[in-house]
């Protein structure tokens, strides 16, 4: 893991490069550790590889991993086990989550997701339908996914939260204390964080960056199965959001507002275009037929068999982890692990890759 977030640090090393990497040197460590004219061989080109050859000599992957354990955030990859499967299915799915949450990872992810974003210079209107509505998908049990701007997207959240419902920002930057922002919001971070969780696919140390939105909106489009637009001007950023949800093909719902109001130009610009007008979440819950996806995705999902089966999944992923390394995290008896991790193979939820060193399996 440490040398996965160590090679995240490398600016234009995406998940599609990052799957060439792995598909041909097996783990992070020796893609660290290879040179330049192996890391040339793997296919990613000539100019990545100089890249990550030259930044990796300034990087210290076991400082920038005691970084994260200092701001108590997480990291879950594409394969792991508590990945988000909704956004394991879009093309660029980032190859490495950053999670700061004081809930179990099993459960951040665990209910249907809404998207719901709008304008951060929202009326009286805008408030009132984005605090409601997120407030009723939460009591439905749906978990209300947004960004944490101003406006529309902290009504959201301030909604999910009274109804004691989930509720995941999602950040364009690092998920350090200095860079959580907008700094206004930092104190409805510590709530979301209690009850939820702050995701965001860049490494610690990253600054909020405008040309970073366009990525953390493809994350909450990504994980959601619809956006819902709760109001928006015509040159809205949350409309790039409601068009990445159309790109990978999930739901996208709109609020009508008043005609003569530009902060709905871009809800009503939706409408034309065939999203689903909404006036209620029963229009969200009726589109999405949520009670049999859940019966579908309850269907499809490994269900621990056990407590220590549910902590042993916890740590594993698609890099092998020693069964030793297992008892020192999980803090699990010797031959609890042991034993669990042969009924575990059995089910063909786990496989020793050689050397008591296991995976989940996807």
């Amino acid at each position: 893991m440490k040398f996965l977030n160590a090679l995240n640090k490398i600016n234009g090393l995406g998940p599609q490069k990052m799957k060439l990497l792995l598909d041909f040197f097996g783990t992070s460590q020796k893609i660290w550790e290879a040179d330049y004219e192996n890391l040339a061989k793997s296919g990613i080109g000539e100019a990545i590889s100089k890249k990550i050859s030259s930044e990796k000599e300034q990087i210290d992957p076991d400082k920038e991993w005691e970084k994260l354990e200092k701001e108590n955030v997480r990291i879950i990859t594409l394969k792991d086990f508590s990945y988000p499967p909704l956004l394991r299915e879009i093309p660029s799915a980032p190859y490495i989550l950053y999670i700061k949450s004081d809930l179990e990872l099993s459960e951040i992810f665990s209910e249907p997701m809404i998207a719901v974003v709008g304008s951060r210079k929202m009326t009286s209107y805008g408030k009132q339908v984005a605090y409601s509505f997120s407030r009723e998908l939460a009591l439905a049990g749906i978990s209300v996914v947004s960004g944490m701007a101003l406006g529309v997207d902290a009504e959201a959240h301030l909604g999910a939260l009274e109804a004691k419902g989930k509720t995941i920002a999602i950040l364009g930057s690092g998920l350090d204390d200095k860079n959580i922002g907008p700094k206004t919001n930092f104190n409805l971070s510590r709530k979301i964080i209690n009850s939820g969780a702050l995701v965001s696919d860049f490494p610690i140390d990253t600054e909020s960056l405008p040309a970073y939105f366009p990525a953390r909106n493809r994350l909450m489009a990504g994980l959601t199965l619809g956006t819902l637009v709760v109001e928006a001007a015509a040159s809205s950023g949350s409309l790039i959001t409601a068009n990445l949800a159309l790109e990978f093909n999930r739901e996208v719902f709109s609020v009508p507002g008043p005609i003569f109001s530009p902060s709905s130009e871009g809800t009503n610009d939706l409408l034309r275009s065939g999203a689903k007008l909404v006036t209620s979440i029963k229009d969200i819950l009726e589109e999405l037929h949520l009670e049999k996806r859940r019966e579908i995705e309850k269907a499809r999902k490994i269900i621990p068999d056990s407590e220590e089966e549910r902590i042993i999944l916890e740590k594993l992923g698609s890099e092998p982890v020693h069964i030793d390394n297992l008892v020192k995290l999980t803090k699990l008896k010797t031959a609890t692990v042991a034993s669990t991790l042969v009924m575990m193979e059995m089910k063909g939820i786990v496989k020793d890759i050689g050397g008591q060193n296991y995976i989940y399996i996807t």
